[in-house]
């Protein structure tokens, strides 16, 4: 009798399910909330990336109107302030190199590879296309160019995320985005010529 008086509030107690959900629920949450913000983080990353790449293509539409030059100011502006409304206190690097032609975009300079390592070597004779007297891995001249010339404009953006996603993954905070677009200037003039100057530097 004693035996069972002390066995059943055991099996009572063995059987109780009260509180398990409270158990359950501390397991789930750190994943729970780790997927959540994961989701909300790829999804704002997608939305500014979207919201950046578009403002940069209306911008560089703009810029190549024969007004662009005095407004290029305005035009940055513009970027920064689509982009603001997104992610607030970003910082923005914007780089402009303008070209004869679409496919001059990325093309470095001609060379003599006198070695033939296929890679410029400082005291090799090259062509300079840019007018730097140096030879580049990209003939791009800096700036907005001249009417009918190929502009290619680069521009980052460093941010602080919003969702705390990086504390949950040991993360950075801040990260950075990148986009770019090339377009041709308007007809709005006669199109420069560019010089090409052989160099050939002092043997080593």
């Amino acid at each position: 009798m004693i035996a069972r008086r002390i066995m059943l509030p055991l099996r009572r107690l063995a059987e109780d399910r009260t509180g398990a959900t409270i158990i359950e629920f501390a397991v789930v949450l750190p994943t729970f909330l780790l997927l959540l913000f994961g989701i909300f983080d790829i999804g704002m990353s997608i939305y500014t990336q979207a919201v950046f790449q578009g403002a940069l293509q209306d911008a560089a539409r703009d810029a190549g109107l024969e007004s662009g030059k005095a407004q290029q100011n305005a035009i940055d502006q513009y970027v920064k302030g689509q982009v603001s409304a997104v992610v607030p206190n970003a910082e923005y690097t914007i780089k402009r190199s303008n070209y004869q032609t679409f496919s001059d975009v990325g093309r470095p300079e001609e060379f003599v590879d006198a070695n033939g390592n296929d890679s410029y070597d400082s005291n090799e004779c090259f062509i300079d296309e840019n007018s730097n007297s140096s030879w580049d891995a990209d003939v791009g001249k800096s700036g907005l160019g001249g009417a009918n010339d190929v502009v290619f404009y680069e521009m980052t953006v460093s941010y602080d995320r919003i969702f705390p996603l990086w504390r949950l993954i040991n993360g950075d905070q801040r990260t950075t985005i990148y986009a770019s677009t090339s377009m041709r200037n308007q007809p709005f003039g006669t199109q420069a010529s560019r010089a090409k100057t052989t160099i050939c530097p002092e043997p080593l």
